[in-house]
């Protein structure tokens, strides 16, 4: 249980709140690199961290992401004119380029230069593997980790998005509590693994023919370890089958709101969970292919019917019970609520509330990855309103040391997993044309 006192602390955001001014000190994703393909007006509205923003993009591929609210009266700029990459208020005609910087104030008198005082707060941005980043914190944006979704070729990477609406912090929280996979993902039959492309928990793990489905299910008490690390925290999930095999996972966050986790054996997933304000998040995910380029159109196909463009908001939700089928729960799934585990982990989310009432928890020993995270970060949070560097504020130098991490799915031999992991995640940086050999 935590007092409410640390449960505000963990979950506020906004403007000028010690967990918002912490995770502006962060790259935050903003937007999909898709949102922007064959669009006559790339101007989205942006809303994260509570602020509101207006995000374009110019004919030479550069991205500016702006205050939303005009300089001169506060008109609201998503619904600005797009001119030749640059964006014009409707109100006056002030004109802004990319960068913020004011090309034209049109009602004022001819020679007037009034424009050349007058600048759009402006936020550095980066393109990477499919999302577009924003450093919305003050001071030199922090270094990018040379983790495995940013060095990947663009063919060996796919990035989606989703909306849930909830905290950030629920939200990420079940990427850190790998018990609840036996039971909210838990389906009575198992399909065929060579249908499983783009399915997780659908396919089978590394040298192994077991389906994933069937070890998930009847191996339900795993045994949990967690540990700090320089980036985070690392989790390995052992299932023991028998004497002879056990299943595990190695399972990571990236501080502060990330976990990277394997989805078959050949392809990992890199999710964010960024808040639009206390009460609503984006998970934004990188799924990221070692051997094999990645099939964006079938990846893209299956999620949009999930969570349609162009708000990508999902067509289950608290309004309509999350699709749950009491018959499906009675003969299919555990939950009742389809085979998406989307769906799932959004009912898991969701359903607790908006903002989640911490002080009425009671957490278990499968619980201890949660109660490691909760305590990494209220220690950032203190440091930060310190005025010190927290975890994963990184330099060059710093970033360029961070690689993998390894997130393995895969049964190995009983006793010596820690060894097999290693080898098989080898083993799969040996076969990728792209991976680095040791991570």
């Amino acid at each position: 249980m935590i007092s409410q006192e640390q449960n505000d602390l963990m979950t506020h955001v906004g403007p000028g709140t010690p967990a918002g001014n912490l995770l502006r000190n962060y790259w935050q994703p903003v937007a999909l690199v898709d949102q922007f393909l064959n669009s006559s007006r790339p101007v989205l509205p942006i809303k994260v961290l509570g602020e509101e923003f207006v995000l374009i993009k110019n004919s030479k591929n550069q991205y500016g992401l702006l205050d939303r609210h005009c300089p001169h009266r506060g008109a609201d700029l998503a619904y600005g004119r797009y001119e030749d990459g640059n964006l014009r208020c409707v109100f006056h005609g002030w004109l802004f380029d990319v960068n913020g910087k004011c090309l034209e104030t049109p009602a004022e008198p001819k020679g007037s230069r009034m424009c050349e005082h007058i600048k759009q707060r402006s936020y550095p941005l980066v393109d990477r593997s499919g999302i577009v980043f924003a450093w919305l914190g003050a001071g030199e944006p922090s270094a990018f980790p040379h983790f495995d979704c940013f060095t990947a070729p663009d063919a060996y990477t796919f990035a989606f998005k989703g909306y849930w609406d909830c905290n950030w912090l629920q939200a990420l929280e079940v990427g850190i509590d790998p018990a609840h996979a036996s039971f909210l993902h838990r389906y009575f039959e198992d399909e065929d693994t060579a249908e499983s492309y783009g399915k997780q928990f659908r396919g089978k793990p590394s040298d192994s023919e077991l389906p994933i489905s069937k070890v998930l299910r009847e191996y339900d008490q795993p045994e949990i370890t967690v540990a700090r690390t320089d980036y985070g925290m690392r989790l390995v999930t052992l299932r023991k089958i028998d004497h002879r095999q056990t299943h595990g996972r190695s399972t990571h966050i990236l501080f502060p709101q990330t976990f990277v986790i394997p989805m078959n054996s050949e392809m990992t997933i890199t999710q964010w969970h960024v808040p639009v304000d206390d009460h609503g998040c984006y998970w934004y995910s990188i799924f990221t292919s070692f051997t094999t380029p990645v099939d964006k159109k079938t990846m893209r196909e299956q999620r949009l019917k999930t969570y349609p463009a162009p708000d990508y908001k999902p067509i289950h939700n608290r309004a309509n019970g999350w699709g749950f089928d009491a018959e499906q729960q009675r003969k299919a799934t555990y939950t009742g609520m389809g085979f998406d585990i989307n769906i799932h982990d959004q009912f898991a989310c969701e359903s607790p509330g908006q903002m989640a009432d911490r002080t009425k928890e009671n957490l278990g020993s499968s619980d201890k990855g949660i109660v490691l995270y909760r305590r990494l970060l209220i220690d950032a949070i203190n440091k930060n309103s310190r005025g010190e560097k927290a975890m994963m504020m990184l330099d060059a130098a710093q970033a360029s040391a961070l690689t993998g991490p390894p997130a393995v799915d895969g049964i190995g031999p009983t006793g010596r997993w820690e060894d097999y992991y290693k080898e098989a995640d080898a083993a799969r940086r040996n076969r990728a044309p792209w991976a680095a050999k040791a991570a």
